[in-house]
């Protein structure tokens, strides 16, 4: 193991703009991060931190961004980007989800590892992930060095027998939970409520108190889809959960595109937080999260892909423009997301919302060390001048900022990308067999029927 992947060993950045991602938001110009033994030992203006002899330096020379790492808070791993696409969310759920009909745990891997591996290399470090065979999604994770929280895919309708069950999402936790040093966690999880029964609502919430997880499932995304809920369940979707109990601390609903005045003070009365995926929104014709209502009352709201088979991407740099973007439109209002929410949302708000904000989210001395570093030596990211008290590097990360830019990705102090290389893997080697796997599952997929989103 070189020096650049073994987390024991010191590792110093020097003369970077650091952005902590503190309570205070500063920024250090230059500044330097030294982190050993996988924990941030200092951090500061350059002249202010010592570096210690047998650190490994990399002078970033005022050229380079240094940031926490970013946090995806709702993802669905696949290996199909391209197939689904011109349907609203009624729609284009029954044709994704032929994928799942002809799903082995062997494609599993392969999709799970091609996600990652995009989601490493654009600067991502931990992902809340709704898949299927979840168990190899760990290994996925563990071989590349992330942070997974794993949440299986599960329903009980009878129509949905390609998803995961109850039985298997317990088999989970047992198996995976705390594993690879505490960087895979096991989440439970239940896919759209017209797929699960009451009765498996009431005993996730069992499981979930039983073993200390928490809670992870999709609501109100499109209008249409809301009034389906309302006619089968005779209330909105947030009542509905709020009765069958699995609103708490923990719990993340995604999307929440149209929740309306008394839902969203349920989610603040129950601490419950919210998975806002405005690039998946956008696309698939959903709306806009009403993330002021959300902040105005207290709750928690992070921001999530939803997923390459959605979003054809999963660049956390794209969510936070977007997701500044879209509220700056909507609302007709230039000062909506500021670059420094964007930057919170995908970081220290993501870490709360997944639990884990006490150990990453931001770089702080006794901190893990889950950092990135950002090449700004490029055309679309200059200038990198402050004058007239005005810094506009920030601003060009959120708004202009891309996956590609980022140069080295540690994850607990150990890299698990360098110079824009994932260590440890043959990427070429690793995508030719990714591509080998999607093009069979394509043929096995081939005259597999859609199941519509309300079945019989």
């Amino acid at each position: 193991m070189s020096s650049a992947e073994d987390p024991q060993a010191a590792t110093a950045i020097v003369n970077a703009v650091v952005y902590p991602c503190d309570h205070s938001f500063s920024c250090h110009n230059p500044g330097s991060v030294v982190f050993c033994d996988g924990v941030i030992t200092a951090i500061g203006p350059a002249g202010e931190v010592e570096v210690p002899e047998t650190a490994t330096v990399i002078d970033a020379g005022g050229r380079m961004a240094v940031l926490p790492g970013l946090i995806d808070v709702h993802s669905h791993s696949s290996l199909l980007k391209g197939y689904s696409e011109n349907a609203q969310l009624i729609d284009w759920l029954p044709e994704y989800q032929r994928e799942h009909q002809v799903l082995t745990e062997d494609d599993a891997y392969f999709g799970y590892l091609v996600s990652y591996m995009e989601a490493l290399k654009g600067g991502t470090t931990a992902v809340m992930d709704m898949y299927r065979f979840p168990h190899r999604g760990a290994e996925a994770a563990t071989a590349l060095g992330m942070r997974a929280h794993l949440v299986p895919y599960a329903a009980d309708h009878p129509t949905k027998h390609f998803f995961e069950t109850l039985e298997t999402s317990e088999r989970l936790i047992r198996d995976c939970h705390d594993g690879a040093d505490g960087r895979v966690k096991v989440w439970l999880g239940l896919e759209h409520i017209t797929y699960c029964s009451e009765d498996m609502f009431r005993r996730v919430a069992e499981l979930a108190d039983a073993y200390g997880v928490s809670i992870h499932t999709h609501t109100s995304e499109q209008r249409e889809e809301v009034d389906v809920v309302v006619e089968l369940f005779g209330d909105r979707p947030v009542h509905v959960f709020n009765q069958r109990g699995i609103l708490r601390p923990g719990t993340v609903l995604a999307h929440c595109v149209w929740l309306d005045d008394a839902e969203i003070a349920v989610l603040a009365e129950t601490g419950t937080g919210v998975a806002h995926c405005p690039v998946s929104n956008m696309k698939l014709a959903g709306g806009a999260a009403p993330l002021d209502r959300f902040w105005q009352e207290g709750v928690v709201v992070g921001l999530g892909t939803d997923g390459g088979i959605s979003n054809n991407s999963v660049s956390m740099w794209e969510c936070m423009k977007i997701g500044s973007l879209l509220q700056k439109v909507t609302r007709l209002d230039a000062t909506a997301v500021s670059a420094e929410e964007a930057v919170r949302m995908a970081a220290i708000d993501g870490a709360r919302l997944l639990g884990i904000d006490r150990e990453v989210g931001s770089i702080e001395v006794g901190k893990q060390a889950d950092l990135i570093t950002v090449d700004l030596w490029q055309p679309h990211l200059l200038p990198v001048a402050l004058a007239e008290g005005h810094d506009p590097i920030l601003w060009n990360l959120v708004f202009a900022g891309r996956a590609s830019d980022v140069r080295h990705v540690w994850v607990k102090g150990r890299a698990c990308v360098y110079d824009g290389e994932i260590c440890g893997l043959d990427e070429s080697e690793a995508l030719a067999e990714i591509h080998a796997r999607t093009v069979d599952l394509l043929s096995r997929r081939e005259g597999v029927a859609a199941i519509p989103m309300v079945a019989d």
